[in-house]
This record gives structure tokens, sequence and C-alpha cells, in this order.
């Protein structure tokens, strides 16, 4: 969630908008959610992706035992990447900063359908730079045949432009990159475009046209693998509901239908972003800066410590999910 990161916070202290992997195809799963409809998502995962810090995104493995999710500081200056896996015993170990992201600002991941390579975007200075750079690239690394992570590479031209921003690098099973930025041919502010790869190397950049973009801000693609649907993140669309809210967009006969927001319940007058979808295609994820003072619901820390919770709810962001079905997906 950003138009640039300092935008980011100035929508934040007014009190004030994570999807990444993959999701099912086949018979009935191409309806499109009702827009404006009321929905009820729950909050998830308190006392590890929900700890009352500025947690957003979430980022699974195809067979879901390992989670990559962004953090922040409390002057919202600094993103840290962590990564989680499930244990034997079906709990969550402690988070631990991956190998490629040990070191400068480094956020939204999203990983490749077949979970062999994450995405995300990184300050971090390319070799003989002093750093860190004052604009965020596309980064990505590899998993080595131990299962462990390989040290990152910048993506080349053309799809990171070397003074401005790119924000949340979505990649479908093709190999085509989606992803946010302001650059040369928007249609105002922060755009969302594709980068298609072809024999082997990425395209330049094309917009995804006015059925996404606005003269707003469009900043965070999630997009299915198979390409059929798009849920980005939008700051202040005159069609939406607060600071930042969720939208989806279906592919139909390869062109893009208009953009509709997802149903209230998932937005609010707060913001919402930072969205993803499990891999079995059955729960929506997102971060929001509702406030919240119910249950938290099931605890993922082990051990048990209650002052991972203190602070849920306050507005920064917390995580959130909902069943893909109550969006007739």
């Amino acid at each position: 969630m950003r138009e640039t990161w300092s935008m980011r916070c100035v929508v934040m202290g007014l009190s004030l908008s994570i999807l990444g992997c993959s999701a099912r195809s086949g018979p009935g799963t191409t309806s499109a959610p009702k827009p404006h409809a009321a929905c009820t998502p729950e909050l998830h995962g308190a006392g590890l992706f929900t700890t009352g810090a500025w947690d957003f995104f979430m980022a699974f493995s195809p067979d879901q035992q390992r989670v990559l999710f962004g953090r922040a500081d409390d002057a919202f200056e600094r993103y840290t990447l962590l990564e989680t896996r499930r244990t034997r015993d079906g709990h969550w170990s402690p988070p631990v900063r991956p190998r490629f992201a040990t070191e400068w600002s480094n956020a939204d991941p999203h990983l490749s359908p077949d979970g062999r390579t994450v995405y995300f975007i990184s300050n971090r200075p390319q070799p003989g730079e002093p750093g860190p750079r004052a604009s965020y690239d596309i980064w990505a690394a590899s998993l080595g045949a131990d299962g462990e992570w390989e040290d990152a590479k910048r993506l080349p031209a053309p799809v990171n432009d070397p003074s401005r921003d790119e924000w949340s690098p979505a990649i479908a099973a093709s190999g085509n990159l989606y992803f946010g930025g302001e650059r040369e041919g928007t249609l105002g502010g922060s755009d969302l475009w594709v980068s298609r790869w072809v024999d082997g190397a990425y395209q330049p950049p094309e917009n995804l046209g006015a059925a996404i973009n606005s003269t707003v801000h469009e900043l965070e693609p999630w997009i299915a693998p198979d390409e059929r649907y798009l849920i980005f993140s939008a700051l202040r669309r005159q069609d939406g509901l607060g600071g930042y809210d969720l939208f989806i967009s279906r592919k139909v006969d390869g062109a893009w239908e208009p953009a509709r927001r997802l149903c209230d319940g998932i937005n609010t007058r707060a913001s919402e972003y930072n969205h993803s979808v499990s891999p079995d295609g059955k729960w929506l994820y997102f971060s929001s800066t509702r406030t919240f003072t119910g249950d938290v619901g099931e605890r993922f820390d082990m051990p048990r410590d209650d002052r991972a919770l203190q602070g849920i709810g306050n507005g920064t962001g917390d995580m959130y999910r909902i069943p893909m079905s109550e969006l007739g997906l």
C-alpha cells in the first residue's frame, strides 16, 4: 500500500490498502463477486502475522508450509521481510529474515505459482553503489537444491526504471510480471503494468489500461496464475470507500472488464491493501487499518507471548482473511 512511501505514511497518520499466491480454476470459479455486497472477514494470525505492528502481506508456498510476510518499523520508514515455516507439531516457527533479505529495506513478497522464486521490492544498492537507493526496484530470489533461498538478483531493464519506484511484483504462471509504478505513459499517478515474458526475456511494460487504472493511484496487483482475474489496491478512487481499497477485474475474451470494488466489509472507511490468495484458492488475505476490539481468535505465537498482541486494532495494519467463496471465486 503506497502512492509513494511518504504518502503511505501520511495516509496512515490520518487514521487512515496484500494478494500473491495461486487460485483454483475450473467450472464454477469465474463468477464475479456482487459489487458492494456486505461480507465479514476475520482477524488472522494473532501473535505472528498480526501483532499490532505494521503487519502486511502473506505469501504462501504451494504446500502452505512456509510463509513470507512483511513488517514495518514504528515510523514506517524501514520494511522487513520475514519467513516462518510449519513445524512437525503443526505450529509455526519463530519468524526470521530469509537469506536474501537480511539487509536494507525489503517488502511486497510474491511467490511464483511453483513456489521456486520470490519477487519483492528493495532499496538495496547495486554492487559498487554506497546505498541505500532512493527508489525501490524489483528483485528476485530462487530456492536452491537444498530448499533454502539463494541470493537475490535485481531484475534488469526494461522492468526496473532506475529513477522511479516499482511496487508489488506479482508473477503469473506464464512468467508475465505485474506491478505498480509511476512511469511514462501513466493515466495519472501510479498505474498497474505488465511486463510479458517472451523468449526468455521481459518485454517493455504495458499499461493495463483504463479498465484497471484511473487518474489517481493503483499500486498493488495480485494476478491469478492463469491471469483470468486481477485484484489490486488503489488510493482514494472515486468509487472507493476510504484511503486504500481493494478492487477486482476479470479478463473476458482477452480484455479486462471495468474494475469493481470488493465487498463492503473487506473495504472500509479505513484502508485495505497488501492482499494475497492462498494457493488452494480458498482464502483471501489482506491487511487493514480498521479498529478492532473483539476476540483475536486462534493464537499463532508459540510459545505464547501476550506482548505480541499489544496494539492490535490500533490503526496499524492487521491481517484479515475471508473465504473466496464469499466473493464468488
